[in-house]
């Protein structure tokens, strides 16, 4: 069992008590109705979905029910940091860096 550790409760807790939330950092469009109907569709549909590190959304949905943001590796499913929405991780800019 992966134990996940959220940043808003500061402790490790059983993957089962969070929800993944999608591919993090996703930014809406500021002037969403001149977008065509494929350009919406790119938006609401369409994620990177890369192999390797990642910045997902969790949800520790059994816990503070909070949104958090973790840098997980796809392949061997390993979460290296997890921190607080809005906030930049340590790695952050490194993993920007591999997945670039």
């Amino acid at each position: 069992m992966l134990l996940i550790y959220c940043p808003y409760c500061c402790e490790e807790r059983d993957e089962e008590e969070f929800h993944y939330g999608g591919e993090a950092g996703i930014v809406r469009p500021k002037e969403p109705a001149k977008l065509s109907d494929a350009e919406w569709g790119d938006y609401l549909f369409f994620r990177k979905n890369l192999r390797g590190l990642n910045h997902e959304m969790w949800c520790h949905s059994s816990g503070c029910r909070r949104y958090f943001t973790a840098v997980r590796h796809t392949v061997t499913y390993e979460i290296i940091e997890t921190f607080r929405m809005g906030e930049v991780g340590k790695c952050s800019n490194r993993v920007k860096e591999i997945i670039s």
